[in-house]
């Protein structure tokens, strides 16, 4: 069995610390270098739930794609939340390690795979990384459907495909508008405006989708179609990517890992009350 270190090592190279955004807060959160490692978890969140699926899995590693300490902290005391995620992974000897903006820049990232899960044919990087040469890395992703749907059937096959969360899919837009060209962001995407409407696509895929940022990029000239999903589904298809990549590594190293994707919805949103009329005021009560 690998060491902790030498499995860090080769997500590293997956996904280079380097290439993380200065802000963010990404690596190994914690976990002994020189422990075994037999058995990895694969999710989103570093939630309670996660790190109890993982005791109960008796997983040596998680990884997850948001970090747990963004803006750093001077407490793990366990009556807090995320201390007391701290304390659970020590005490059962689980190491935490957190791939975010490095991941969503690397080749193949995390808006390949939501790409993967709609089906759909990459083209390049939205916002490409000016050090990769061959243009692969960046932010984002280009894509275009084999053959030509409308809004209504793009918005319906991305909630067919992706994972299903109380918020579903909204949608900005003709719904009978022809799609063909699309531009994908796992994640919170509304600041990518001005590299969508650069890419000349037809709709915009992505997640939390703000009111004044979608307000002006249907006011332009040429509106924009958005189709808004789940911040948490849009990032969850990564988790199966990127259980793929370790598992092999594990092959090439004859390390036996065994890889396991959380499956639990760690989307903070557990309910959707639908409106009860149309999308216009002139049914509303006074």
């Amino acid at each position: 069995m690998p060491r902790l270190s030498e499995v860090i090592a080769a997500l590293d190279a997956l996904w280079p610390p380097s290439r993380a955004e200065q802000w963010d807060a990404v690596g190994t959160v914690c976990g002994d270098p020189d422990a075994e490692v037999t058995r990895v978890l694969f999710a989103v969140d570093p939630v309670q739930e996660i790190v109890d699926e993982a005791v109960k899995l008796g997983a040596d590693l998680i990884i997850t794609h948001h970090p747990l300490y963004l803006r750093g902290t001077t407490t793990v005391e366990a009556g807090t939340f995320k201390g007391r995620v701290v304390h659970t992974l020590i005490k059962n000897d689980i190491a935490l390690h957190v791939a975010h903006t490095n991941a969503d820049t690397a080749d193949p990232g995390v808006s390949d795979a939501l790409a993967g899960a709609l089906g759909l044919r990459i083209t390049g990087p939205l916002v490409p990384d000016a050090s990769d040469p061959e243009g692969r890395r960046g932010l984002g992703r280009i894509c275009e459907l084999d053959h030509p749907e409308t809004l209504r059937e793009f918005a319906a096959r991305a909630a067919a495909w992706l994972p299903p969360t109380a918020q579903g899919i909204r949608v900005a837009g003709d719904p009978d508008a022809l799609v063909r060209r699309v531009a994908v962001s796992g994640g919170s995407g509304d600041s990518l405006f001005e590299q969508v409407r650069a890419a000349g696509v037809d709709v915009f895929l992505t997640a939390d989708l703000r009111h004044h940022p979608a307000s002006e990029a249907r006011e332009t000239s040429r509106p924009l179609a958005l189709v808004d999903a789940a911040h948490w589904a849009t990032e969850w298809p990564w988790c199966e990517q990127a259980a793929a990549q370790l598992d092999a590594i594990s092959e090439r190293h004859g390390w036996g890992l065994r890889t396991h994707v959380s499956r639990t919805v760690t989307d903070p949103w557990t309910a959707h009350a639908p409106s009860v009329t149309s999308p216009s005021i002139s049914g509303a009560p006074n």
